[in-house]
């Protein structure tokens, strides 16, 4: 048995000799979860992040690099998956008050920031705030504001006003609505002036009585699918991410005409990268997170997926702007310098166990209504 032993031991480390040699190493593996449209893809002749940072990993460090890029459609997706600890990602992108339920949960790991210099980027108002204000865990990828989306050909300008629009039975069956419960239910906090980081019960009750008479006028609950409805006319009237409003925008069908308008009351959020408990190698998911920091990278994700940058190497950019247009940027970037007011105002704040468990029954109670 032990000369069984020697021999195989002998045959691995031959195994590895030679595979170094002969360039065969095998290359090292950095998985990552983002939203879905969320990173410059090489698509339509694009940057493509994935690759980019692929042959600059290998140009740098002399090692190859295989980076499997998942997508998840909600911060509750994203969780439930990494939470039941079936799957295990280097880098994740979650939003701003799903980094303070991960933070305590301790399902993320501290940052060195000794790997990522170009975090030197990010503006100051976008540093310190209440989900993780030590910056410890996370750093800004992008933030925006949400919105509404309509096809002024077939809603009247009157009526693109406030959140009233998504409730006006003139557009029955044309009008989309998130598919899950924080944002959902925040279009109709906002309508009713109510603070969406209330855990009285009887401030959720008043939401829903008035998300189930929204119900009948929904056409779909949908996330990433809006792209699609909204760009062929299959609906009329969305609440989105203003960032996607551009992308919808530009791949219109003939025939569609879509603008876009803040309510007064809106959420603002936050979506950081982080380095979940479950990561297999910490010091490449910060080469990666410095990487996407970087003016190169940042401004063509910033450009691709059209939404608003914390990196100051993207927003003092020249040609950015150019790129972008004047609309783009004053819907983009109404003013950095009052975010953070306007942020703390009206983002949510992780909710505990007893309300998230009391939202997913609300959310159950409107699906049959």
């Amino acid at each position: 048995m032990k000369k069984i032993i020697s021999l195989a031991a002998a045959i691995i480390v031959l195994s590895s000799l030679l595979l170094s040699g002969c360039g065969c190493e095998q290359p090292l593996t950095l998985n990552v979860y983002n939203w879905g449209e969320y990173i410059s893809d090489g698509s339509e002749g694009s940057f493509d992040t994935i690759r980019e940072f692929e042959n600059w990993y290998y140009k740098n460090y002399g090692r190859k690099l295989k980076v499997n890029y998942d997508t998840f459609a909600s911060n509750e997706d994203m969780y439930n998956k990494l939470s039941s600890g079936a799957v295990s990602y280097d880098v994740i992108i979650p939003s701003d008050y799903m980094i303070e339920r991960m933070r305590k949960e301790d399902m993320l790991l501290p940052l060195n920031y000794d790997n990522i210099p170009n975090y030197q980027n990010i503006h100051d108002s976008f540093r310190g705030l209440y989900y993780d204000p030590d910056d410890m865990y996370s750093i800004p990828y992008t933030y925006g504001v949400v919105g509404i989306i309509y096809d002024a050909n077939r809603v009247d300008e009157a009526d693109a006003n406030g959140w009233d629009l998504m409730w006006n039975e003139k557009y029955k069956g044309n009008i989309l609505q998130f598919n899950n419960p924080r944002d959902a239910f925040a279009t109709a906090q906002y309508k009713l002036g109510l603070d969406v980081n209330d855990l009285d019960h009887t401030k959720w009750e008043l939401a829903l009585a008035e998300m189930k008479k929204q119900f009948p006028l929904v056409k779909s609950y949908v996330m990433d699918e809006v792209f699609n409805m909204m760009e062929s006319g299959e609906a009329a009237v969305a609440p989105y991410y203003a960032g996607d409003y551009f992308v919808m925008a530009e791949n219109q069908a003939p025939g569609i005409d879509l603008k876009f308008y803040y309510p007064e009351r809106t959420n603002y959020f936050i979506d950081a990268m982080c380095i979940p408990s479950c990561c297999q190698n910490k010091e490449l998911a910060e080469i990666f997170i410095n990487y996407m920091l970087s003016p190169e990278a940042a401004i063509a994700n910033a450009e691709y997926i059209c939404y608003a940058s914390p990196n100051a190497a993207v927003y003092d950019d020249p040609g950015y702007a150019e790129d972008m247009g004047e609309e783009a940027m004053e819907i983009l970037y109404p003013d950095i310098a009052d975010f953070n007011e306007l942020y703390n105002t009206y983002s949510f704040r992780n909710m505990d166990e007893d309300a998230l468990i009391y939202l997913v029954e609300l959310w159950e109670q409107l699906k049959i209504s």
